[in-house]
């Protein structure tokens, strides 16, 4: 499979819509040869900074590298857990306090396999993939976001 097709549409506009996330998880329900699904969502907090209140984060990346990273993460989980699925789909633009922004989700034959992969897909995207988050603060001002 190329590395095109197999990491395609990590990238989304805007807030990760919860319809999204539904209809992905009901398309699995024909692959029977799964046994266990695990599922991360990352939400925008509405953080307290220096007595400002985060409002939103604007995400950016340099995509050429990001997918590039992104293949190189995904060929290696799945050749560490064999999984059956494993699907990312991080924000990009502007996502507002609440709303998702970050979408992980990994299916195997067994659940251990699937939950495992999961967390670490989430710590390496999180450590690895070139993106960068600008929280917005209520009323003005921003910071760059650190990772932890």
């Amino acid at each position: 499979m190329s590395k095109e097709k197999t990491i395609k549409n990590i990238f989304r506009e805007g807030a990760i819509p919860a319809e999204f996330i539904g209809s992905s998880i009901a398309s699995h329900q024909a692959k029977t040869s799964i046994g266990g699904h695990s599922i991360f969502l990352g939400q925008v907090r509405a953080d307290e900074i220096n007595g400002k209140t985060v409002a939103a984060i604007e995400y950016t990346t340099y995509q050429e590298m990001a997918l590039e990273q992104m293949h190189l993460i995904r060929e290696e989980t799945i050749a560490k857990y064999a999984l059956t699925c494993m699907h990312v789909y991080h924000s990009l633009g502007t996502v507002e306090a609440g709303q998702i922004c970050l979408f992980v989700f990994t299916s195997a034959p067994h659940r251990k396999a699937a939950i495992d992969a999961c967390e670490e897909l989430v710590e390496r995207i999180k450590k690895e993939l070139p993106v960068w988050g600008k929280e917005i603060f209520e009323g003005e001002g921003h910071q760059w976001k650190v990772n932890t």
